[in-house]
């Protein structure tokens, strides 16, 4: 049996997080596993002051859709089965959000990219990958970025 049956990726488009991806894929492909790609979307990171834009958010679910599919592509690319789930929850952290499809999927392994920030930087910008190592359910892989 594989050490990791079920990974999780979650995954924006951004360079990091293809490497991440593209690291799960190999993990997979070398055991046997299945990975899940998913993307949440936040509406409240979409808010322009108090007034909700609709557009925003259908460019940001098409946006979305595109990133998953890049990621079935790759996936196919090393022959590694795959599938996706996006995620419109708004409100919620992106850490407690894996977490919740970690525990729903049954997932044991998360591999997430992380742009290693320290100091100011990540007080400034926060860091999605720390919520997600002090969130999740199961082991988290950081794969740092470039």
């Amino acid at each position: 049996m594989p050490p990791f049956q079920k990974i999780l990726v979650p995954v924006d488009g951004s360079s990091t997080s293809t490497k991440a991806l593209d690291y799960a894929l190999q993990l997979a492909r070398d055991n046997h596993s299945q990975v899940r790609a998913m993307h949440a979307i936040d509406e409240l990171g979409y808010l322009s002051g108090y007034e909700f834009s609709g557009e925003l958010m259908a460019t940001a679910r098409k946006n979305a859709s595109e990133v998953l599919q890049k990621a079935v592509l790759a996936a196919q690319a090393q022959g590694v089965a795959l599938d996706t789930h996006l995620i419109d929850q708004p409100g919620q952290r992106l850490g407690q959000t894996v977490a919740d499809e970690a525990a729903n999927w049954g997932a044991d392994l998360v591999v997430v990219g992380t742009h290693g920030r320290r100091g100011v930087g990540r007080v400034l910008l926060g860091s999605g990958a720390e919520q997600i190592v002090r969130m999740s359910p199961v082991a988290v892989l950081t794969v740092r970025g470039d």
